[in-house]
């Protein structure tokens, strides 16, 4: 295939699970492209427009978003012009749009495309459809943190979440992305990383994800992953990563909620088993 390359790679997970810090890591390796989140899939589907929805077209929102991807976020606004304007089935989008993102990889001179958008662990079965060669990291974060996370940087940046996220919403959230990712936990194409491992013990983690991918361990990556944040990041919405790593410490959970919303947050996700995470997978 003339466009083929070494691996193609989705990292999906909840947001505020530290997507965007194992994004740099990874993208800071010689052999990976990377680029800002694309939300392909999350615009993908038709919700109200009944007619597409019933013969599996595209949504009209996707154009306008990959519009405002090619010419806001990569400057290159001519790559539009290379989407498909007749055949817009979601299988046939896919594909092409994932072609031009081979294409850029390989422009410069790297062998793996490395796409992270958090909300794309809700599509999975698309990818798996579309693009069956895949490969899929799913990053975790402890609940609580998360939650809080959440819940600070949708009420310090409303408009780029949609509004401020109430404590359900996020809860939900939370919840429904772990689950997912449990499900997925013993197929070959996937593989989950606890993002306080990460933090534990980023040599080890990167070096499992560089086999699982299919390349070399770099451990410039550990040194590099600054450089790589600073084109795939975004300030404005609160995704930013940190110049060091380091133990997580995090104190929003207590500092956020008041001890019967602390209460209340605990209760909800008591069910899930996330905390032998690194023993199960």
């Amino acid at each position: 295939m003339a466009d083929a390359l070494k691996a193609t790679v989705f990292l999906v997970g909840c947001p505020r699970s530290g997507t965007t810090l194992l994004q740099s890591l990874l993208a800071s390796h010689p052999e990976v492209a990377s680029f800002p989140e694309t939300k392909f899939f999350d615009h993908i589907e038709p919700w109200f427009e009944p007619r597409r929805k019933r013969w599996g077209l595209v949504s009209r929102r996707l154009r306008v978003r990959l519009e405002s991807f090619f010419r806001d976020e990569l400057n290159q606004p001519e790559l539009i012009d290379q989407l498909p304007r007749i055949f817009i089935f979601k299988g046939h989008y896919s594909r092409r749009f994932m072609k031009i993102l081979r294409t850029l990889t390989k422009q410069q001179h790297k062998s793996i495309l490395l796409e992270k958008t958090p909300e794309h662990i809700f599509y999975i079965d698309y990818i798996e459809k579309f693009l069956p060669d895949s490969k899929i990291i799913h990053i975790l974060r402890q609940g609580p943190d998360v939650i809080a996370s959440l819940y600070q940087v949708t009420h310090k940046y409303p408009q780029w979440w949609d509004g401020a996220w109430d404590i359900e919403r996020c809860i939900k959230r939370w919840i429904q992305s772990v689950e997912i990712s449990f499900r997925y936990s013993s197929k070959p194409n996937h593989i989950l990383v606890k993002y306080e491992d990460l933090l534990k013990n980023p040599a080890f983690i990167l070096e499992e994800l560089c086999d699982f991918i299919g390349m070399e361990f770099d451990p410039k990556m550990l040194e590099d992953y600054g450089l790589a944040a600073k084109q795939v990041s975004f300030e404005e919405a609160g995704r930013t990563v940190m110049q060091s790593i380091q133990t997580n410490h995090s104190s929003k959970f207590y500092s956020l909620f008041n001890q019967e919303q602390q209460r209340y947050i605990l209760e909800q996700i008591d069910s899930i088993e996330f905390k032998n995470l690194s023993e199960d997978v």
